[in-house]
């Protein structure tokens, strides 16, 4: 048989681009700054959804016989004390990082979806649709946030929704999703006014491709980029405005715990002998937050190569 027969292997090509959020991998593993802030968030993930491996005293085990008596300070029983209810430190932070990580992912996962939703159809259609859009989110941009969830949250404060992790996070969550999905709808709406009009959009276009196929195949990838480097930080503020509104005692409320609430308790005990209180929890929401903004700064570099030229 002739050699011409075999079929000879064709060379995979090498100009082949990858994929933006493959670049980015590739980027953050080596930066050093990057994987410290992901390793401090896994820890606070496996924290929150398996508590049981970092403590087992329940938080709500607070003997009343040692109810408003002084707090303990670190080590024996209690690795770092107890309150002034007699409730274990540990074990009430540990407790504390579910309500705040699960107010987190649903406030900016819906907001997420609102803001896409609405910048998509402002910068595909514009017309009267982008109009009401574009006035909607100035409108909600000009009112404090702080102010607008302690009126809201404030009418509501007598509502008792249940103990349940999931119900103590409703009130606070359905606030922050109000005023949080504005900047994922200007970012949405600026990149599918510049990704419409490319040449593979009009192609497809003029091929008979519907309006939803081309938003959803062709324009959204576009703003993936943007709004991933976008999520990180906006986690990191939700969680910040669910411990201030805690500490002013209108957000995650008792029997329920969080961080916020302890640095409210602890708060009182500054100056009173046990800072241990106050210390704890803000050590862990600081870590937090300073490890989301770490991730979300170095996500908005690797995607964006203009940020690094």
């Amino acid at each position: 048989m002739s050699d011409a027969a075999t079929p000879t292997p064709t060379a995979r090509p090498t100009g082949t681009p990858s994929h933006p959020l493959g670049e980015a991998w590739r980027t953050l593993r080596r930066r050093p700054d990057t994987i410290i802030a992901t390793v401090v968030l896994l820890l606070f993930a496996v924290m929150a959804a398996f508590p049981q491996l970092f403590t087992t005293t329940s938080p709500r085990s607070c003997p009343i016989r040692e109810a408003r008596t002084d707090p303990q300070g670190w080590g024996g029983e209690h690795p770092l004390g107890t309150d002034s209810l007699g409730c274990d430190v540990l074990a009430t932070m540990v407790h504390g990082v579910r309500p705040s990580l699960l107010l987190a992912l649903v406030v900016v996962g819906v907001s997420l979806a609102i803001g896409v939703t609405l910048g998509l159809l402002a910068g595909y259609y514009l017309g009267w649709v982008d109009y009401l859009v574009s006035r909607t989110v100035e409108v909600f941009l000009v009112i404090p946030l702080l102010l607008a969830a302690l009126l809201v949250l404030s009418l509501f404060k007598g509502i008792d929704l249940g103990a349940g992790t999931f119900n103590v996070i409703l009130l606070p969550a359905v606030v922050l999703i109000l005023f949080g999905w504005m900047p994922y709808a200007r970012y949405v709406r600026a990149s599918t006014l510049e990704a419409k009009n490319l040449d593979y959009v009009t192609a497809a276009r003029s091929l008979g491709a519907s309006d939803l196929r081309i938003m959803v195949r062709h324009v959204l990838p576009n703003a993936i980029g943007t709004v991933t480097a976008l999520l990180p930080t906006s986690v990191a503020g939700v969680i910040s405005a669910e411990a201030v509104l805690s500490f002013l005692g209108i957000g995650v409320r008792p029997p329920a715990t969080s961080w916020g609430i302890q640095i409210e308790q602890g708060s009182q005990w500054v100056l009173g002998g046990a800072p241990h209180i106050l210390l704890a929890p803000l050590i862990c929401l600081v870590a937090t937050v300073l490890a989301l903004v770490v991730l979300g700064d170095a996500l908005r570099d690797a995607l964006d190569p203009r940020l690094t030229a």
